[in-house]
């Protein structure tokens, strides 16, 4: 069973966000409500895959994937959840790890089936 980080710091979608992967029952999902307490638990655990939005308090999806050891990047797919959808903002993440760029709003399916792609 895979274990996937959401961090975000809206309530509201990173419930809906948890709710649909642990109803896959195909991975743990642990959460963190802003960027310092994302890169705390990356750091900390064994994460297949990290859910991070763009905007978020304390340190935003970016820094998080800059700041993140060489460790962490080698386990972990990064993915950045994100309503910036600028050329520059795509190149950014790309530079700081990160291996994919979903754009909100996104369905649960599409949310579901990109996961299952990139953990495959």
């Amino acid at each position: 069973m895979g274990k996937i980080l959401v961090a975000d710091d809206s309530d509201i979608l990173r419930m809906l966000i948890v709710d649909t992967l642990e109803e896959e029952g195909e991975w743990v999902v642990e959460e963190a409500e802003d960027g310092r307490e994302a890169l705390n638990k990356l750091e900390e655990g064994a994460f297949d895959l990290a859910l991070l939005d763009y905007m978020m308090p304390g340190l935003t999806g970016i820094e998080v994937c800059e700041k993140v050891s060489p460790g962490v990047k080698e386990r972990t797919k990064l993915v950045m959840l994100t309503a910036k959808a600028q050329e520059k903002d795509r190149e950014e993440a790309k530079q700081a790890g990160v291996i994919f760029f979903l754009a909100k709003p996104f369905s649960p399916e599409e949310l579901v089936r990109i996961i299952k792609e990139i953990l495959s």
